[in-house]
């Protein structure tokens, strides 16, 4: 059966995105051809009013519709530490932790060779400037190779500074067994282990 060449299109857009694959893309159209019109078109004006009004923070780089995110402009964060993130959404992820009150810089990336993506292209250059003798640089990237490479990348590139440089400690996750980690999130979680204190 011949699909219609709105659907055809439609179906091709969607699986343009992340994580979006031929048949999940195909459920999506379909879903979305059953929606009242009225949610399409909200849908699609939050697409196109999202596309018009956020842009990346002149500082940080994280994702915010304001002049500087608010991370940025909030005087009381600590100033003196800078949380180097792979992608706005770990922004996100630290923020819920509650955990961290320091400030951010968004690399968009990590240094990927294989797909054609080295230092210069990520927001590495404006960290620089943010830096002096005062400042610690806390690497948050991910565990995968390439998060791993484009933290001891930044820590070569910045240690000369006089920088402090830390990496967030990995572990087992709560509730999580032992007999389930892989072996680098265990090996991660003993030699980051803390002194219990009274």
């Amino acid at each position: 059966m011949k699909y219609p060449p709105s659907l055809v299109s439609l179906i091709r857009e969607l699986s343009r995105l992340p994580g979006i694959g031929p048949k999940s893309a195909q459920r999506l159209a379909f879903y979305l051809f059953e929606q009242p019109r009225e949610d399409i078109e909200r849908l699609s004006g939050a697409l196109l009013d999202a596309k018009r009004e956020l842009h990346t923070c002149p500082v940080c780089f994280n994702i915010t519709d304001a002049e500087v995110c608010d991370v940025c402009a909030d005087a009381s964060r600590q100033q003196n530490l800078i949380c180097v993130v792979e992608e706005p959404g770990d922004v996100i992820a630290i923020e819920k932790s509650g955990e961290y009150s320091g400030l951010y810089h968004v690399l968009h990336g990590v240094i990927s060779p294989m797909n054609g993506v080295g230092p210069d292209k990520l927001h590495l250059k404006p960290l620089l400037p943010r830096l002096s003798s005062e400042v610690e640089v806390i690497l948050a990237t991910g565990t995968t190779v390439e998060g791993e490479a484009t933290a001891m990348y930044i820590q070569r590139l910045i240690e000369p500074l006089g920088v402090t440089v830390s990496r967030i400690a990995y572990g087992l996750p709560v509730g999580g067994a032992l007999e389930y980690a892989d072996e680098v999130t265990l090996g991660r979680a003993l030699s980051g282990r803390q002194r219990i204190t009274k």
